[in-house]
């Protein structure tokens, strides 16, 4: 039976510290094959991604913070100008009217943007109102505003479709004429004849909101991105930290993390740690992110984020990683895993092995207590999905290693019924016979009832005879997190292991804190 060590400091010492160095030893080997199956079932790209979600739950970074980080990686070239593509894209998807007043200053430039383009010409200045004119949107609304105030330069530049051109008088009396100009060789005539239409107030009014840069996302990239780093605009670069602080860095994470190049991601976990002030006294470690904040914070040597990724998918990827170790590529691995495991077991046979254990990790550096720490959590996830595959190996799990526990009761119809289906589907199923003729309707029914009752219950006969479906349904709550949570079997492996993980953090958290 699997021995959890929950509670190592109830413990006396003075246990083999040779053994406890050989447990180390074998924890640093069955690092390295673990890595050497990530890589062999592809799956490095997949760790990278779990890491940036681990970064993007951390939460005890202040928006200062985590703005400066991000600036700082985009005032470094020539890596900026990558990162700045994509968080520019992020703004103009997300807070549009941020980056629409840079444009709006700038609204000269558009000249050549539409100059020759018919389809962004369409796109802006064909929104005339058919109403009563004053519903124009956009460019149309700018160009009949400009053309009313400034007519006596510029109303010859407008080309109607009809034979015969309208006067400003006819159209200010029925403004929806302008639905019968041609808006496109107007706008041209402009872009040639009337360069006082794009730096008019008019015009920069209709830019403001930003929806200008839906009609070409890519050439306002492009444009926006030397602003910054040709021109090194300052309200461009204002507009971009306003963002940052503005944007959560949850989202920031998920969206820009996964793109940065290796070294460039070096250098964020860099800036990174010397940002991140954990509180050596803080009791989370299972499921919450403080083991990482540790590990940043005290190093800034990583000559490669492949330890990095190691570390995170043992700690927070126990599931996942479970699956890689299955995978076909890596059958060599998996039984090299199954080696290394055995000789950690019989290395912790003897009294008192796992304080001793513990102790010895308190003589290392604290991003190796982590690391090795870590690695012997994802040991006991690896174990419990093996090796408890039943309600009675649960169940002697619990009561070996001190956890009370109670059954849940709790039982869904999806892990009863036939197919997968769930109750709303079944309801939906049966209802059908509602809409049939009423002699056949009752007939139906009763029977479609009685077959769906009798499959339940040949099911809860199966799974009294066999325990399959009923283990599958199974739950319980556990003292581990003072009875709030249900847990199933599939479930309890990677809950167990963060207690694990969460308790052994806190027995040597005492040396973390002296090296604070």
């Amino acid at each position: 039976m699997i021995r959890l060590f929950l509670s190592p400091a109830d413990e006396a010492g003075g246990g083999d510290d040779e053994s406890a160095r050989s447990v180390i030893a074998h924890l640093n080997q069955l690092g390295s094959v673990i890595w050497s199956a990530v890589v062999a079932a592809g799956c490095r790209s997949e760790a990278r991604l779990w890491l940036c979600n681990t970064i993007s739950r951390l939460t005890s970074l202040p928006r200062l913070d985590h703005r400066d980080i991000f600036v700082s990686l985009l005032r470094s070239k020539p890596r900026g100008r990558a990162l700045a593509s994509q968080l520019l894209q992020m703004m103009f998807e997300k807070r549009p009217h941020m980056a629409g007043p840079v444009i709006a200053r700038r609204s000269h430039l558009l000249e050549q943007f539409f100059r020759g383009n018919p389809r962004r010409i369409f796109d802006w200045f064909w929104n005339f109102d058919a109403g009563g004119g004053l519903d124009h949107k956009k460019g149309a609304k700018a160009l009949s505003q400009f053309t009313f105030i400034n007519r006596d330069i510029c109303w010859e530049e407008l080309e109607w479709k009809g034979k015969h051109g309208q006067s400003p008088a006819m159209v200010a009396t029925k403004p929806h004429y302008f639905l019968d100009l041609d808006v496109q060789r107007t706008v041209e005539n402009f872009a040639e004849y009337v360069p006082e239409f794009w730096s008019s107030s008019e015009f920069a009014e209709s830019l403001r909101d930003g929806e200008i840069l839906s009609i070409d996302s890519k050439y306002f990239l492009e444009l926006f991105v030397d602003f910054m780093y040709v021109e090194d605009a300052r309200d461009v670069w204002e507009v971009v930290s306003d963002f940052l602080m503005e944007e959560p860095f949850s989202c920031l994470c998920q969206r820009l993390l996964i793109g940065l190049e290796e070294s460039d991601f070096l250098v964020f976990l860099k800036l990174l740690g010397d940002h991140l002030r954990p509180k050596m006294e803080h009791k989370e470690f299972g499921h919450s992110t403080h083991w990482l904040e540790i590990v940043l914070s005290k190093s800034r040597d990583f000559t490669s984020v492949d330890q990095l990724l190691l570390l995170n998918a043992v700690i927070s990827q126990g599931r996942q990683l479970v699956r890689v170790i299955h995978d076909e590529e890596c059958r060599e691995e998996k039984e090299k895993i199954g080696d290394i495991l055995s000789k950690i077991s019989n290395a912790f046979s003897g009294a008192n092995s796992f304080v001793s254990f513990l102790e010895e990790c308190q003589r290392m550096k604290t991003v190796e207590t982590v690391r090795v720490i870590g690695l012997q959590s994802w040991v006991v996830h690896y174990k419990l999905s093996n090796e408890c595959q039943n309600i009675d190996s649960w169940e002697s799990l619990f009561i070996r290693n001190g956890i009370k526990f109670r059954k849940s009761g709790k039982y869904s119809m999806v892990q009863y019924g036939s197919g997968g289906e769930s109750e709303f589907e079944l309801d939906d199923r049966i209802s059908i016979g509602s809409r049939r003729k009423k002699k056949d309707r009752k007939r139906k029914k009763r029977k479609r009832n009685y077959e769906f009752y009798e499959s339940c219950n040949d099911l809860l006969h199966i799974d009294m005879a066999d325990n399959g479906l009923q283990d599958r349904a199974e739950s319980w709550l556990l003292s581990t997190d003072e009875f709030t949570a249900s847990w199933t079997i599939a479930d309890l492996p990677e809950h167990i292991a963060n207690q694990c993980f969460s308790a052994w953090m806190k027995w040597v958290n005492a040396k973390l804190a002296l090296e604070a």
